[in-house]
């Protein structure tokens, strides 16, 4: 490879940059691109049919663009138009420095402006509008002259030191990343489960076809008498709640004197794929608490969940209330959706074309691949997730940093087919989970109104998977005490924010019952983590202190295999 011509060079670049955009065309982009085509069809047919407005509209562009093209010959004019302080696309000097780049920089931003103005004014219903808007920053992102190595003058820079070597490096981690099927974010080969990711003392003490239950070993000589139960999400690994040593949210809570267990879900393959929301109820969370009940002796237990974990969590509390049973004597929620109702961005995806496409063509059973729903969250970011990486890896010829949260952003699992197709009818499409015996699992209608012991729900003001506003509608949904907190920063850094560290701030008090505007206004900005406020509150709720154990599990529950366990390490394919 350290031989290659420039020629043959570009040449492989052409060939493997044509097979990577084939290959997401087939298997991503087809609902893209006819939602984007049909929108724009639209939108120019019905500004054809206003001429004054249309002319309006092109020659306000065309001037502005004018106007650009003379600054470059005037480095002392004011541009045209900037872009946001916080765009790290443009954050080299060049840019602002440099005529040419800063002619194609304020031209693109420009075109970008005009593009979005013209769906923001159009006449297309606001679902229309805002699938068009998204599929169009898609495409708005994409065709940065950041993006590309002969306009943008890091590369360029990059180029001339290093003789072209960086090109060559580039070309190598794109083929690695082909063969891996996904951009890496960060350097894979820095971390190891069970080394220096997922080290929290723990030992698996159950296991059945879909979940592994880890029990930690108490840091503390009393702990509460009431244990946690953590339900992570079903499509992400555990560890995120168990990261490095430093950031360890499991970890905290076993500082903060909790006897602490978490499900490991299994990564489902195409023999799982019949699998149903009932059997991750059935063969998860309900076993999984009455073992953690049973090896503690508890009477109640704390419940801790995240994302698509917490929907899990609660209709588990709902049907277990139907059954008149309710061992819950605490339920946490971190960024949960329980109303549908407005899903962000992620209502792009969702629709009933969509979704029969889905059911259709995972009639069969198997998997929703989990590279397919990394992709599909990772598109909501396209330009720190995707074209950043791509510069950066692929133009720069730099392997990214160490960084935990990413290793584990990478790290993808599936879903089942059945759960899968239900969920995104059931909930998302239809949103029947917020209405009162709508559905009905494990055999009786589930009523989260029944669901009444105090509850901590977290939310994260940025959060572009479960937005703030849609999960603070679960403060009217689930009926007993109500502790609403609102993170900064978004779905997981939002979450994952050390009480040691201290960091960013939380928003907290406000008042309930008149919308999440009105608590926002009446909430209190508090510096720092989160953490710390949701122990006071954890312990506020009660539970005497009994001495800690010494042992995993008991004589029934043994130990099966040392933390992290067999399932997690299992990677989608």
């Amino acid at each position: 490879m350290s031989d290659a011509t420039p020629e043959s060079l570009f040449k492989k670049y052409a060939e493997e940059g044509h097979r990577v955009f084939k290959d997401f065309s087939v298997t991503e982009s087809h609902e893209m691109a006819m939602q984007f085509a049909n929108s724009w069809n639209t939108i120019m047919t019905r500004a054809i049919d206003s001429p004054e407005e249309w002319f309006k509209s092109v020659s306000g562009f065309y001037h502005d663009q004018f106007r650009a093209w003379m600054n470059m010959f005037n480095p002392s004019a004011e541009p045209v138009v900037e872009h946001e302080p916080g765009d790290r696309r443009f954050a080299a000097d060049e840019w602002s420095e440099s005529p040419l780049h800063n002619y194609l920089k304020q031209s693109y931003l420009l075109s970008s402006r005009w593009l979005t103005g013209m769906i923001s004014e159009s006449t297309l219903d606001e679902t229309s509008k805002a699938k068009c808007d998204f599929y169009t920053r898609q495409f708005i992102d994409a065709m940065s002259p950041s993006n590309f190595a002969l306009t943008n003058p890091e590369v360029l820079r990059e180029t001339l030191d290093s003789k072209g070597q960086n090109l060559v490096k580039g070309l190598e981690n794109l083929m690695q990343d082909i063969d891996k099927g996904r951009i890496s974010m960060t350097d894979e080969n820095a971390f190891e489960l069970g080394k220096n990711l997922a080290t929290t003392p723990g030992s698996v003490v159950f296991e059945n076809e879909m979940i592994q239950l880890i029990h930690f070993k108490p840091m503390t000589e009393t702990v509460n008498e009431r244990p946690v139960l953590i339900v992570p999400p079903c499509i992400n690994k555990y560890y995120i709640l168990d990261l490095s040593e430093h950031n360890s949210y499991v970890r905290y809570c076993l500082e903060q004197g909790n006897n602490v267990f978490i499900i490991s879900w299994r990564n489902p393959d195409e023999s799982l794929g019949d699998k149903t929301w009932d059997d991750y109820l059935d063969e998860g969370t309900i076993p999984a608490i009455d073992v953690v009940r049973k090896i503690t002796k508890a009477k109640k237990i704390n419940g801790v969940a995240w994302c698509i974990g917490g929907t899990l969590l609660a209709t588990t509390m709902a049907v277990l209330a139907a059954k008149r049973k309710k061992p819950f004597a605490t339920a946490t929620f971190f960024t949960t959706l329980l109303d549908f109702s407005d899903p962000g961005e992620l209502g792009v995806f969702i629709d009933e074309s969509q979704v029969k496409q889905h059911e259709h063509k995972l009639a069969e059973g198997g998997v929703m691949p989990g590279k397919q729903l990394a992709t599909t969250f990772t598109m909501l970011r396209a330009n720190d997730l995707v074209w950043n990486y791509v510069v950066n890896n692929y133009m720069k010829g730099k392997t990214p940093p160490p960084f935990d949260i990413l290793y584990w952003n990478g790290d993808s699992t599936n879903m089942t087919s059945a759960m899968y197709t239900w969920y995104l009818r059931e909930m998302y499409l239809e949103n029947k989970l917020a209405k009162p015996n709508a559905i009905e699992l494990c055999g009786v209608p589930v009523d989260l109104g029944k669901i009444d012991c105090p509850i901590y729900c977290l939310s994260a003001i940025d959060d572009h998977i479960a937005p703030w506003k849609t999960t603070f509608i679960s403060t009217e949904l689930l009926k007993g005490d109500m502790q609403f907190v609102l993170a900064a920063s978004g779905h997981v850094a939002g979450v994952i924010n050390p009480a040691s560290k201290n960091k960013r701030n939380f928003w907290a008090n406000g008042e309930l019952g008149k919308g999440a505007d009105h608590w926002l206004e009446t909430a209190e900005n508090v510096p720092g983590s989160w953490w710390s406020h949701w122990d006071e509150w954890l312990k506020a709720q009660g539970g005497k202190e009994v001495s800690a154990e010494n042992q995993y599990g008991d004589e029934k529950f043994p130990e099966l295999e040392p933390a992290p366990g067999s399932f997690v390490l299992a990677r989608a394919v």
